[in-house]
């Protein structure tokens, strides 16, 4: 397949999404205000820091911290998906773990350098600005395997379809 960026001249990220929800079910989403999705909803998460040895579970505790001010250990997470995006958005590859956390976070958390925080129910998110490989990809995985364990890879070539393999899958 031709395209114009050469994948494999790409950097490539390791990074992790939590998703978090409320006594009511409603799903925790940041309004991003730093790139890669600046202006859109997502699940908090962030980047590994590699240079320290940080595991992907590590990470994801940071993370809940630091964006949502929820202690929680790694027992409160339950890891369901890793997928490999390929030339996300044209600029890197990413290496994401998808985490639930199994603690209800009680309140809605401060605003942040990185954006603000609302509850969505699910049917909601549907209808918010999110990235489009969150829409196409993202959520239909987190509704089908968020209690079991998916891995994937996501060819994210710009100009070209999204196209997303299962790679194992587990109940």
């Amino acid at each position: 397949m031709a395209t114009s960026i050469p994948a494999a001249g790409l950097s490539h990220k390791i990074a992790v999404l939590v998703f978090i929800q409320n006594a009511a079910g409603e799903q925790l989403l940041l309004l991003r205000n730093k790139p890669p999705n600046r202006g859109v909803w997502s699940p908090i998460g962030g980047k590994l820091e590699t240079g320290l040895g940080e595991s992907p579970f590590e990470c994801a505790v940071r993370e809940i911290h630091e964006e949502a001010a929820l202690a929680v250990t790694a027992a409160d997470l339950h890891l369901f998906a890793i997928i490999a995006e390929k030339a996300y958005e044209g600029s890197s590859h990413w290496l994401l773990f998808l985490f639930q956390c199994r603690q209800p976070i009680p309140g809605l958390p401060a605003e942040i350098g990185e954006g603000r925080f609302g509850f969505f129910s699910r049917a909601a998110i549907g209808e918010l600005s999110i990235p489009e490989t969150d829409r196409t990809a993202l959520w239909p995985i987190y509704d089908r395997h968020r209690g079991g364990f998916v891995s994937l890879k996501a060819d994210c070539l710009p100009g070209q379809p999204l196209r997303v393999e299962i790679e194992e899958i587990a109940p």
